[in-house]
C-alpha cells in the first residue's frame, strides 16, 4: 500500500494595489467582503457556502484572481474537478506569470489521470518559480505514476535540496527507490521521513514491508506496531504484522492480528485464510475449517478462483 502525498496549499494570493474610481472602490470593497466571507466558510469546511461567496466577489470584481483561486480550491474539495480547472484557467488568464494556478491546475489534472497535462503544468510552475518545492514533489509523483522512476527521484532530490526539513519528498523517494530494488536507499529515506515526522504512519508501514522482505521480521513487527499506534484502523498493518508474527512462531499473536483485520474489514479474505492456517497449526481444526469456509466464500465473491479452490482444498485436508 504505497501512497504518494500531494501538496494542496490553500493559496491566498495578495491583491495588486491600483487607483480606483469611487464606484469601483465601492464594488471592490463589497467584493472583498464576500471574498473574506468565502475564506471563512472554506476554513469552516462549508465549501458550498464558500463557492457562493466567492462567486459574489467575482460578480462584483471580475478581475479578482484570489477569488477565482479559492473558488477553484473549494470546487476541488467538493469533487468538481472541471469547475476547479476552469477557475484556475481564469487565474492564469489574469496573472500568467503566477506559478500557483499552474501548480493547482496540475494537481487537479493529476487526480483526473492526466499525468502528462499535470507535468506540463508543474513544468510551467517551476519555470516561474525555480524554488517551488511542492511542484517538484508533485511532478515527481506524476512521473512515478507514468513509470519514470528515475525522473521521479530527480524531482524528489530537487525538492529535498530546496527544503531538507520536509518529510514528504523523502518518503516519496523511498517509494521510488524501493520499486527500483534499492532497498537500503529506500529504508534510509523512510528513516529520514520518520525522523522529521515521527507520526508518519505510511513511512513506518512501508519500512516495515521492506524489513519483512529483508528477513528482519522483528523490525517489521515494530514498524507495523507504530503504524497501528498512529492509525488503529489500518487493516493492512494488522494483517502484515500477523504474517510476521506467524513466521516467528507467535501464532496466538498472529490470530489476534488477523481477527483485528477482520473486525476492521470483514471482506478481507486473506485474513480469514491465514487465521485458518494459524488455528490449524494450533490444533483448532473446527475454527480453522470455519475460517477457510469464510475465505472460500469471499474468494468466490471476489472472483479469485485459484484462491477459492485452495481454500476448499484446505477444508478437505482438515476433514480427512
Amino acid at each position: 500500500m504505497i501512497k504518494f502525498p500531494y501538496m494542496f496549499p490553500a493559496a491566498l494570493l495578495g491583491a495588486t494595489v491600483v487607483v480606483l474610481q469611487p464606484q469601483m472602490v465601492l464594488a471592490n470593497n463589497q467584493a472583498e467582503f464576500f471574498y473574506n466571507q468565502g475564506v471563512a466558510k472554506s476554513e469552516q469546511g462549508d465549501y458550498q457556502g464558500a463557492i457562493a461567496a466567492f462567486t459574489q466577489a467575482i460578480r462584483l470584481n471580475p478581475q479578482y484572481a484570489d477569488a477565482y483561486t479559492n473558488r477553484g480550491n473549494a470546487r476541488y474539495e467538493l469533487g468538481d474537478h472541471q469547475g476547479a480547472i476552469k477557475d484556475y484557467n481564469q487565474v492564469i488568464r489574469l496573472n500568467p506569470q503566477d506559478a500557483t494556478p499552474y501548480y493547482n491546475r496540475g494537481n487537479v489534472r493529476s487526480v483526473l489521470g492526466d499525468k502528462q497535462g499535470a507535468i506540463a503544468d508543474y513544468d510551467q510552475a517551476i519555470s516561474l518559480n525555480a524554488e517551488y518545492t511542492d511542484a517538484f514533489n508533485n511532478r515527481g509523483n506524476a512521473r512515478y505514476d507514468l513509470g519514470d522512476k528515475e525522473g521521479a527521484i530527480a524531482d524528489y532530490n530537487q525538492a529535498i535540496e530546496l527544503d531538507a526539513t520536509d518529510s514528504v519528498p523523502y518518503y516519496n523517494r523511498g517509494n521510488a527507490r524501493a520499486d527500483l530494488e534499492d532497498k537500503a536507499g529506500a529504508i534510509a529515506d523512510y528513516n529520514q521521513a520518520i525522523s522529521l515526522n515521527p507520526e508518519y504512519a505510511e513511512a513506518y508501514y512501508n519500512r516495515g514491508n521492506l524489513r519483512s522482505n529483508l528477513g528482519d521480521k522483528q523490525g517489521a513487527i515494530e514498524d507495523y506496531s507504530q503504524t497501528i499506534r498512529i492509525n488503529p484502523s489500518d487493516a493492512d498493518a494488522y494483517y502484515n504484522r500477523g504474517i510476521d508474527r506467524f513466521e516467528i512462531g507467535e501464532k496466538q499473536g498472529a490470530i489476534a492480528d488477523y481477527s483485528q483485520t477482520i473486525e476492521i474489514n470483514p471482506e478481507y479474505a486473506n485474513a480469514y485464510y491465514n487465521r485458518g492456517n494459524a488455528r490449524a497449526d494450533l490444533g483448532d481444526k473446527e475454527g480453522a475449517i470455519a475460517d477457510f469456509q469464510q475465505a472460500a466464500k469471499l474468494y468466490q465473491q471476489q472472483n479469485q478462483p485459484e484462491d477459492y479452490q485452495d481454500a476448499l482444498e484446505r477444508i478437505r485436508t482438515l476433514r480427512e
